[in-house]
């Protein structure tokens, strides 16, 4: 049987007395906890924790949780905190467009049972990769978009995500900027994954531009998504080295393979509930 888990991600003024009072919260209450870890920035004296314990005997029941630990310590410490439990399969929407790479790799994953998420339909401005989602058996749906018709295309799209209860969007090279007001509406639960070309490589042709420039390492980056423009808080990245035999065409599929990788790894942090965000920084804990 699966152990039924709580998950507590918390921030607060750094001050003495806080693992030991969250911790006691736990313990006389007859959790017990699995896993435990804490950060503090000096600079901003501000205290992180995540932890984990089984709820399996806990004496307070679980839809008071959250309501207890407001009242008796996030209170008292001032404390900003999110509750999560492991039986509860977030759901996830994906954009796409024509690019195909990222988007198979979630399949795959997805498929293969990697991660506890549920993804009832993917959405695209193109009709490109219907067939992949039908290959997958998930919902495909086409909105396509002109400079005109932004805020409808948007407002169809959120009635959609609305009616599947979607709790985060994933944007697998979705090639269109979403508004301001959209993002809003998802604060810290839009993922997009981008060459870390940027903004030293800007436009269309990323890799091309390296190429000319005889770069010796490219990356990739998943981060949130903000309204300013590829400078939401990052979860994660990486790098692959480059020498003056590759083509164009290897910077693409090594860039591409990075890509995949990055935006699966920041996709499987975010389900995890290892991520906590302050200010435009992600602490991500192991």
């Amino acid at each position: 049987m699966k152990e039924s888990k709580a998950i507590i991600l918390m921030h607060c003024p750094d001050q003495p007395g806080l693992v030991a009072s969250v911790t006691d919260f736990i313990n006389v209450n007859g959790g017990n906890i699995i896993n435990l870890e804490q950060h503090v920035d000096k600079q901003e004296n501000v205290f992180f924790m995540r932890v984990e314990w089984d709820i399996q005997n806990f004496l307070i029941p679980k839809d008071k949780i959250g309501e207890y630990f407001q009242t008796m310590y996030a209170g008292k410490f001032g404390m900003t905190f999110r509750l999560y439990f492991n039986d509860y399969k977030p759901k996830m929407a994906v954009f796409v467009s024509k690019m195909s790479h990222c988007l198979f790799d979630i399949l795959a994953r997805y498929t293969a049972g990697e991660w506890n998420v549920e993804l009832p339909l993917i959405i695209s401005n193109h009709e490109d990769l219907r067939w992949v989602a039908e290959k997958f058996g998930i919902e495909y749906h086409v909105i396509k978009i002109t400079k005109d018709n932004k805020d409808e295309i948007e407002a169809k799209q959120k009635a959609l995500l609305q009616e599947k209860g979607i709790d985060f969007i994933v944007l697998a090279r979705y090639m269109q900027i979403l508004t301001d007001q959209f993002i809003q509406d998802y604060p810290n639960k839009i993922i997009n994954i981008h060459h870390s070309f940027l903004p030293a490589f800007v436009g269309a042709k990323p890799y091309h531009a390296a190429y000319e420039r005889g770069v010796k390492i490219i990356g990739a980056t998943s981060h949130y998504v903000t309204p300013e423009l590829d400078a939401g808080p990052i979860i994660e990245q990486d790098i692959t080295r480059i020498s003056h035999r590759d083509t164009v065409q290897d910077l693409v599929r090594k860039g591409q393979d990075l890509e995949k990788i990055v935006l699966s790894h920041g996709i499987e942090y975010h389900i995890q509930r290892r991520v906590l965000v302050y200010k435009n920084k992600t602490i991500l804990f192991s």
